[in-house]
């Protein structure tokens, strides 16, 4: 019998190490060839990495939220013939078991001790009173002497709303004497809660903590709000969908084309920063990357050459990506490359939200909810689908002016959606 250490590969250029974020086997399990071992994740995508051959598990490398390096073992497996030269784990010897006549010794040795006899509990008729007013639970009637109700009714006071320090709860002169029209009275039998529930941060959750903190920590924010009015793109949308007989549209497709005809005019909005070498990426092709929310937490996959996609082949590839996000098939490749983001909470959004910047990108783009407002059009109130786009920028390498200009252009092409839609 032999030894073999499955080791963490290679999984992409200028990956150093990964996280560990789920161990499929524990020790002793025998499993076969190409049957998956662990998931590492890197840069939010999951990687599985399963067993170069058959064997018994002997020992596991590492525990969940750990950071391995790329050669790192992950697993040894216990294999018929040679191994690779690694050693197996000691094995741990456990104490003889003490023999009968040993805890028969120990049996008599110990001394007598009589079993515990409950006390009887006391009569509540006959307890005395506690002095501390007791709670009584809702919608009970409170326990009180003739001549303390009598009292009660001539002071005004509702017996509901006092405290009986008596044996059961009875109210007493002494809780009438004492009684606060003013304190607030504690209902019910209500006990403070005093848990505390503890989770590793880890997987996906450890990743995105990392990326928000380096963006807020490195990246000064600029964040602009503007008021934008959507009647016309949003009864543009529900025509096309309308004639469309494949899925229906959402308005993220517009959206995308506002932004791609928006960076034609602000190509320094389509870029990166690398703080480290001080220089600045332009790209000519726009790669949006959009926030998706999934069961394991946020990402952002990426569109690709967005500039080069009709309304139509977006919206498939917005859907492709979106639930390749859910179910957790999404690559690595599909989530990285981006050149500026699109972040939207649909009708969840609030009036106005404050993005974080998706390093190294130097611009996001948030999208509020639409509301129905009355605006004034020169003569009268009329009523608009109002929507605020919030969108936040690397204030080092973006100045306010480029900033707000950059707004007013995409606000103009949300208004007059065919100035979006129309090619050039």
């Amino acid at each position: 019998m032999g030894v073999i250490a499955i080791k963490l590969p290679d999984i992409g250029e200028g990956i150093a190490e990964a996280e560990l974020v789920e161990v499929h086997v524990k020790v002793g399990d025998l499993i076969g060839e190409d049957e998956p071992i662990v998931d590492v994740m890197t840069d939010k995508a999951t990687v599985e990495v399963p067993a170069s051959c058959s064997g018994t598990v002997v020992w596991i490398g590492g525990a969940v939220g750990d950071t391995l390096a790329v050669g790192a073992d992950l697993v040894h497996l216990e294999v018929d013939g040679e191994g690779d030269g690694v050693e197996a784990p000691p094995t741990v010897e456990r104490p003889p078991e003490p023999a009968q006549s040993e805890l028969r010794t120990q049996a008599e040795e110990e001394p007598d001790i009589a079993p515990a006899v409950p006390s009887a509990a006391p009569d509540p008729a006959s307890a005395e009173p506690s002095g501390a007013p007791q709670l009584r639970l809702p919608g009970t009637r409170p326990l009180a002497a003739p001549s303390v109700r009598k009292s009660a009714i001539e002071r005004g006071i509702d017996l509901r709303r006092v405290a009986g320090s008596g044996p059961a709860g009875r109210i007493t002169h002494q809780d009438l004497e004492a009684y606060d029209p003013l304190a607030p009275f504690p209902l019910g039998n209500k006990v403070p809660r005093t848990g505390v529930s503890e989770f590793k941060v880890a997987g996906l959750r450890k990743r995105i903590a990392e990326r928000m903190e380096a963006a807020k920590a490195r990246a000064p924010h600029i964040t602009i709000i503007e008021e934008v009015d959507v009647t016309d793109l949003t009864s543009l949308r529900q025509k096309v969908n309308e004639r469309q007989t494949r899925a229906k549209l959402t308005l993220l497709p517009f959206i995308m084309r506002a932004v791609v005809r928006a960076v034609e005019d602000h190509s320094e909005m389509n870029a990166h920063f690398d703080d480290t070498e001080n220089v600045i990426l332009r790209y000519e092709g726009v790669h949006i990357g959009i926030a998706t929310q999934t069961p394991a937490g946020l990402m952002v996959p990426v569109v690709r050459h967005a500039e080069a996609l009709s309304l139509l082949e977006a919206a498939q590839e917005l859907e492709r990506l979106a639930e390749a996000s859910r179910v957790g098939s999404v690559t690595r490749d599909e989530l990285s490359g981006s050149t500026i983001t699109i972040t939207s909470l649909g009708p969840l959004g609030g009036l106005a939200t404050t993005p974080i910047l998706n390093r190294p990108e130097v611009a996001i783009v948030g999208i509020n909810k639409i509301a129905k407002r009355p605006m004034w059009n020169g003569t009268d109130f009329v009523p608009r689908d109002m929507m605020n786009i919030s969108c936040s920028f690397d204030h080092r390498v973006i100045d306010g002016w480029n900033a707000a200009q950059f707004i007013q252009s995409l606000r103009r092409l949300l208004e007059t959606p065919a100035l979006a839609l129309m090619e050039v």
